[in-house]
C-alpha cells in the first residue's frame, strides 16, 4: 500500500504549486531561486477507454475524468483506439487531423502522445519513414511526444545496441523539423535493464529521445521496490512521458530480486492499491522537471467484471488529480 509522503518531507525540495485551468500550473523552485511553470494532465491509454462501456473514446473520457489520452497510431496513421460510431480516426490526411482536433476540443479533451508499436531490428528504414510521418501528424495536432518500442527481436543485445544508437540517430535527424520528441517506454526484457539504457541514451545524445516511464514495468522485471525509486531518479531527467501503473506483491517479496513477470497476473492492480507510492513518484519527477502528463494505464482490469472496469478507471484518475492537488496545496516555506 503507498505510503503518505509528509509534508514536511516535501518541503524540503519543493517549491509551492498553483492550480491552473483544468490541469495543475505549479511553480517548482529552480537553484538559484528561480522558478517555472509546469503543467500535468491527468489522463489514460486509448486501450483502457473501450473498458468503460461508453459509445464513444470522448463520452469514455469524460466519464472517467481524464483530461487527455495517448492514441496507438498505426502504421498507416490510423488512431483505430479513439472509437466512435459515425467515424474512423486517421492522421493521414488534413482533413482527419481536422477532425480529431475539433471532436478533440469539443470533449474539452487533448491527444497528448501518440504510441507506435516498433521493430527498428527488423526494419529500420521503414521505421524512420512510418515515425517521421507520425511525427509530422503530432505537430500539426500539438502532440510533443510519441511513445516507441525499442526491442531487439532475433538479436542479441551485442548486435542491437549500436544498431538502435544508429537508427534513433537518423530518426531524430529526420524529424528534426518538428520538435516532436520520441520516449522509448522502459518495457519487456531489454528496456527495463538500466544497463541497456544508459549507453543507449548516451551514444544517441539527443534531448528529442527520452523515456517513457513505465512506473509497473521496472518493478515487473524484478527490480526490488528500493531500487525501482532509485532507477525513477535515475531516469527522471530523461522522462517525457509515463505510464501509471502498479503491482502489489507479498511483503515478503518486495523486497527480493525477482524473475522477469513473476506472477504479474495474479498481483498487477490499480495504482491506488499497489505498492508504488505515486507521492513519491511525482515527487522525484517535479524535482526532475518533468512537463508531461501522467497517463493511466491498467493491466488489471480483465480482474475484474465488465461493469466495474470504468469506475476503477475513474478512481485511478481521481487518485492521481487527488495527489496533484495536494502538491498544489504547498506553499514554498
Amino acid at each position: 500500500m503507498t505510503q503518505p509522503l509528509s509534508r514536511r518531507e516535501f518541503l524540503e525540495g519543493s517549491s509551492r504549486l498553483l492550480a491552473g485551468a483544468g490541469a495543475a500550473s505549479l511553480l517548482v523552485g529552480r537553484a538559484l531561486g528561480e522558478e517555472r511553470k509546469v503543467t500535468l494532465r491527468v489522463g489514460c491509454r486509448d486501450a483502457n477507454l473501450r473498458e468503460t462501456g461508453e459509445k464513444d473514446c470522448w463520452s469514455a473520457m469524460r466519464s472517467i475524468g481524464a483530461e487527455v489520452v495517448e492514441a496507438t497510431i498505426g502504421e498507416n496513421l490510423s488512431l483505430s483506439g479513439l472509437f466512435h460510431p459515425g467515424r474512423k480516426y486517421t492522421a493521414a490526411t488534413p482533413s482527419g487531423i481536422e477532425q480529431i482536433a475539433a471532436d478533440a476540443k469539443a470533449a474539452n479533451c487533448r491527444v497528448s502522445a501518440f504510441c507506435t508499436f516498433n521493430r527498428f531490428a527488423e526494419r529500420p528504414d521503414f521505421e524512420i519513414e512510418w515515425c517521421s510521418k507520425a511525427a509530422r501528424a503530432a505537430k500539426a495536432l500539438g502532440i510533443r511526444v510519441i511513445r516507441i518500442d525499442v526491442v531487439p527481436q532475433k538479436l542479441s543485445r551485442a548486435e542491437f545496441l549500436p544498431l538502435a544508437v544508429k537508427t534513433l540517430k537518423r530518426l531524430i535527424e529526420a524529424t528534426d523539423d518538428t520538435g516532436v520528441s520520441f520516449a522509448i517506454e522502459n518495457h519487456g526484457n531489454t528496456t527495463n535493464d538500466p544497463e541497456f539504457l544508459k549507453p543507449l541514451f548516451d551514444g544517441v545524445g539527443s534531448t528529442r529521445l527520452g523515456l517513457t516511464l513505465d512506473t509497473g514495468n521496472f518493478y515487473w522485471f524484478g527490480h526490488p521496490l528500493s531500487k525501482v525509486y532509485e532507477l525513477y531518479k535515475t531516469f527522471a531527467p530523461r522522462v517525457l512521458h509515463t505510464h501509471c501503473k502498479s503491482i502489489k506483491f507479498p511483503p515478503s517479496e518486495r523486497e527480493k530480486q525477482r524473475p522477469v513477470g513473476w506472477e504479474y497476473g495474479k498481483y498487477n492492480c490499480p495504482i491506488y492499491e499497489g505498492d508504488i507510492d505515486f507521492r513519491r513518484v511525482l515527487r522525484i519527477l517535479i524535482r526532475a522537471g518533468y512537463t508531461g502528463d501522467l497517463c493511466v494505464e491498467d493491466e488489471s482490469l480483465g480482474r475484474f467484471p465488465a461493469a466495474e472496469r470504468g469506475n476503477i478507471l475513474a478512481k485511478e484518475v481521481r487518485y492521481l488529480k487527488d495527489l496533484r492537488r495536494f502538491f498544489e496545496g504547498l506553499v514554498k516555506p
